[in-house]
């Protein structure tokens, strides 16, 4: 048993913020491992407990981006040891479901627990506050200094990334690049328009780039972050849907684009149409964005869709494989393909956690990073 601090929601959907304090941590049973922290990502996704668009959780310890060193293995641990760095994925792969013998492994059948909250291993808390078992977030819990999960969350990196920045290759970096390069399905000379540019439409425009699409649109309310989009290659931005139409249609002469990403901060039935008015015949309309559990009711136009053959995708993770696309991601970083540095607008204590989403909210930050250690 380890104490430590941690920030907890402990009423989901009532918008009261997190709540750092003292929190325990399990031992690690056969197939988990103890991993000390470097850093968590501050991600939209985690607003959602607090916010109520994840309806039905129980008190949650939040924070699904983390990346650090492995302190401890459990006994049936065989691809990890302590000194490794890791990024904790928060999509979990088992290796043997359907979905991963098949090479998707980001709709791993284990991922029908990351909201459950309890670990994989055994449906037991790992995390206790205040007397009670507490949840963790996407089975990760990152914010805190250390976590203890199932190495189906864990995948290991080479050792010279700062592990600050590997921390965002855990949900953003990976689900925003990979849903312009794998779930669009980009193409040299394409015109890609990404809807939406926080700490995930950021690499959507970044996916598209490197899979070379010719112009991309980046749409955002916020100046700073149309601002920003150009350092990650948005060739040309709009503040609205309604101008970006405008400005597509002049771009491709009215034949509008091959691919659309709406990465906003919820995705709202209201928005699919708009979107989909963006993307020319056999374009492909790709929601990133997650939607309120009640959202059922989508605009659409059938008629345009059927004739013009256009496509809606999904994109849970940009269709990424853990495994293969993080380490593939930071060996991008590496080499200078991929901007990660320039992602982090500000970094917080843990104690600061609150005054990082309402900076996030007010639309003065990309990504928010809390920082827990030098490793």
């Amino acid at each position: 048993m380890r104490t430590t601090r941690g920030a907890i929601c402990w009423e989901p959907g009532a918008g009261k913020g997190w709540s750092v304090e003292d929190i325990e941590l399990g031992d690690p049973r056969p197939d988990e491992v103890v991993v000390k922290l470097a850093a968590s990502g501050l991600c939209h996704s985690d607003d959602h407990i607090d916010s109520g668009i994840y309806v039905g959780l129980d008190p949650m310890l939040g924070g699904h981006e983390g990346a650090g060193v492995v302190e401890e293995v459990g006994s049936a641990v065989t691809g990890l040891a302590p000194g490794d760095h890791v990024v904790l994925a928060f999509i979990p792969s088992c290796g043997r479901c359907f979905s991963c013998v098949s090479g998707r492994t980001h709709l791993c059948d284990l991922g029908a627990h990351l909201f459950g909250g309890v670990a994989l291993s055994d449906r037991t808390h790992r995390v206790t506050a205040r007397g009670r078992g507490v949840g963790t977030m996407c089975l990760l819990g990152t914010f805190a200094p250390y976590a203890v999960v199932n190495e189906a969350n864990v995948v290991k990196i080479r050792d010279d990334v700062p592990l600050e920045k590997a921390a965002l290759v855990g949900c953003g970096v990976t689900t925003g690049w990979g849903s312009a390069f794998h779930t669009a399905g980009t193409e040299p000379g394409d015109t890609v328009v990404v809807v939406g540019a926080g700490g995930i439409g950021m690499n959507a425009v970044q996916g598209a780039r490197y899979a070379g699409a010719r112009d991309i649109v980046a749409v955002d309310t916020v100046e700073l972050k149309r601002d920003r989009a150009e350092v990650f290659g948005a060739t040309h931005t709009a503040a609205s849907v309604e101008e970006a139409f405008e400005l597509v249609r002049e771009l491709t002469r009215g034949t509008m684009a091959q691919r659309v990403v709406l990465t906003t901060s919820t995705a709202d039935g209201a928005l699919i149409e708009p979107c989909l008015q963006l993307a020319g015949k056999r374009g492909v309309l790709v929601v990133t964005a997650i939607a309120p559990g009640d959202q059922l009711k989508v605009d659409l136009d059938l008629f345009a869709l059927t004739c013009y053959e256009k496509q809606i995708r999904g994109g849970l993770f940009g269709s990424a494989n853990p495994r293969i696309d993080i380490p593939r991601l930071l060996d991008l970083y590496a080499d200078g393909e991929l901007k990660l540095d320039e992602l982090v607008t500000a970094t917080y204590t843990l104690d600061e956690i609150n005054q990082g989403y309402r900076d996030m909210l007010d639309g003065h930050n990309v990504r928010g990073l809390i920082r827990y250690a030098d490793l």
